[in-house]
């Protein structure tokens, strides 16, 4: 794995060691990234689902102005503090150690601009994703899920509307807006 573009283009992350997390790859984050350009610049950013922190760490390197990381896992909250490390930076994000529903409850009334979610593969994971980040959606939030492409993911939910989904192999973007 490595950051594609920005300021840290071209530098190495470190991958997990254990079976469970499945980072999202080198060439989605670049397609997610060339979708969402340069409304990435001074975003606030939640990583929810973070894993190795690839997706938020993209983002700080294409100059987002704050990324939250949310993960349960202790072992991959490690492993974002040690790429985060491995970069260096004056980046200053926020790192949650919980599931998204206890994190989003944590941060209270806080909007973010840019909302990207990569929850574990399942039917129903992405509907019950965007319900879970609905309270943190403000009214000019983007939200995208990542899922299998198997799944169809829901048109509307929780006042987030889908308005385009791309599929990259087994893996899909769906990008929401209120």
């Amino acid at each position: 794995m490595r950051i594609v573009a920005g300021t840290w283009r071209g530098r190495t992350l470190k991958s997990p060691t254990w079976e469970g997390l499945r980072p999202t790859s080198d060439r989605l984050r670049e397609t997610l990234f060339n979708i969402l350009g340069p409304s990435i610049r001074g975003a606030r950013v939640l990583d929810g689902y973070a894993g190795t922190g690839a997706i938020g760490l993209e983002a700080l390197s294409r100059g987002a102005a704050q990324v939250t990381f949310v993960e349960k896992d202790a072992r991959a909250v490690k492993l974002i503090e040690t790429n985060l490390a491995a970069l260096g930076g004056d980046a200053k994000p926020v790192i949650i150690r919980a599931g998204l529903a206890e994190a989003i409850a944590r941060l209270g009334h806080a909007a973010f601009d840019l909302i990207i979610l990569d929850p574990p593969y399942g039917d129903t994971a992405a509907a019950e994703a965007l319900d879970a980040v609905q309270p943190a959606a403000g009214a000019a939030s983007r939200v995208v899920v990542e899922h299998a492409a198997r799944y169809p993911p829901p048109a509307e939910r929780g006042g987030l509307r889908l308005t385009r989904t791309v599929t990259a192999g087994d893996s899909a973007l769906s990008f929401y807006e209120p």
